[in-house]
């Protein structure tokens, strides 16, 4: 997994009844956009560090100019 600065991380619901969440990324702390993550979920607006299972998707960012 990688990530840039700017990107959303998804990061789908593990048991029934929890929902699908989204951050942004941050702060990349890892080598070549790897984990851990410092990200700001849309839901509620707090902080964390989370090094993202493989039940999170990385949703990059459009370039800009590009379209």
């Amino acid at each position: 997994m990688q990530a840039s600065k700017g990107d959303k991380l998804l990061v789908h619901g593990r048991t029934v009844g929890h929902h699908d969440r989204t951050a942004e990324v941050l702060q990349v702390l890892g080598e070549n956009g790897a984990p851990p993550y410092r990200v700001k979920f849309d839901d509620d607006g707090h902080e964390a560090l989370v090094s993202p299972g493989p039940d999170s998707v990385v949703r990059h960012r459009p370039e800009a100019g590009a379209g």
